[in-house]
């Protein structure tokens, strides 16, 4: 499946915002994987994989340095796809 190539500028850095302190440690990396997992599937739904099944691991970590992160793990590249299903 070839990727589609967006000639889009790169996205602008995000506004880091301090996370609230005394969470437990679970919470934080909660909290970071949905982050990354939402950015991946906009990337994706900006270059026209709209459902689930158009985004194996594969896509997904391929379009992660587009978007500024490391490649994820199954875990993110689960949770990207049932944010595409929502």
């Amino acid at each position: 499946m070839p990727m589609a190539v967006v000639d889009a500028p790169p996205l602008p850095p995000l506004r880091e915002v301090r996370l609230p302190a005394g969470q437990p440690r679970e919470w934080y990396e909660s909290h970071n994987r949905k982050l990354k997992a939402m950015r991946l599937a906009l990337a994706l739904l900006n270059t026209g994989v709209y459902h689930p099944t158009q985004a194996p691991n594969r896509r997904i970590r391929a379009i992660a340095p587009l978007v500024g992160v490391h490649p994820p793990s199954d875990t993110t590249c689960r949770l990207v796809r049932s944010l595409m299903l929502r």
